[in-house]
């Protein structure tokens, strides 16, 4: 079976490359710090579509379907659920979860709090989930944590941390790790399958894609 590949791009964008298509997040403009590049995708999920420094649509190749509400999706073969967050100030930011070949990999988008039980509830049971570690609009790395503790996936690969080219004040990647107790070695890309998929929760870093 082939893996489904990911990679980061930067900020809280990442690919995710399945058999029969990709899924791409949050594509950044180039304001973040972070080159979006020539990249294409079947499916783009935004996780606040009014920030244009992760929505940049226009920057990515070919004619992807873009989601940005609640809702459950297919393109391809691949299954996407946006669900809602809402935060302090009266928005709401977007999370979603991808089954891509048979690996479900949940994008918890911008949230300034951890979700409610409810929308907790609906992040059972995933397999990877792409986590807000370095504050600034979004969780704090304590938080982030604890959270990671509560939804309990297989794998979590932070995200939205401070990085050599990233623009925005956040907070370094080490804080997180030491509060989550790991120091994993940084990778390119993540390829999981059904079957690699560990037993245990585990952290894995993803270098920004160019470093």
């Amino acid at each position: 079976m082939r893996a489904v590949e990911i990679s980061w791009i930067g900020r809280t964008c990442f690919r995710l490359r399945g058999r029969e298509g990709a899924v791409l997040t949050d594509p950044v403009s180039a304001a973040t710090g972070h080159a979006l590049g020539r990249v294409s995708a079947e499916i783009v999920t935004l996780s606040r579509r009014d920030d244009p420094d992760l929505s940049n649509v226009a920057g990515v190749r070919g004619d992807p379907r873009v989601f940005d509400a609640p809702g459950e999706y297919e393109v391809r073969g691949i299954l996407v659920t946006g669900i809602p967050l809402p935060r302090a100030d009266g928005s709401r930011t977007m999370a979603f979860v991808c089954e891509v070949d048979g690996v479900t990999v949940a994008h918890l988008g911008l949230p300034d709090a951890p979700p409610a039980a409810e929308a907790l509830a609906r992040f059972e049971g995933v397999d990877v989930l792409l986590l807000p570690v370095g504050g600034g609009e979004s969780l704090p790395a304590s938080v982030a944590a604890e959270l990671m503790r509560t939804i309990d996936p297989r794998i979590v690969a932070p995200m939205h941390y401070r990085t050599e080219r990233e623009r925005a004040e956040l907070a370094p990647l080490d804080r997180f790790l030491s509060e989550a107790g790991a120091s994993p070695e940084p990778l390119p890309r993540l390829n999981v399958t059904r079957a690699s998929v560990p037993g245990e929760l585990t952290v894995e870093v993803l270098k920004p894609r160019g470093t």
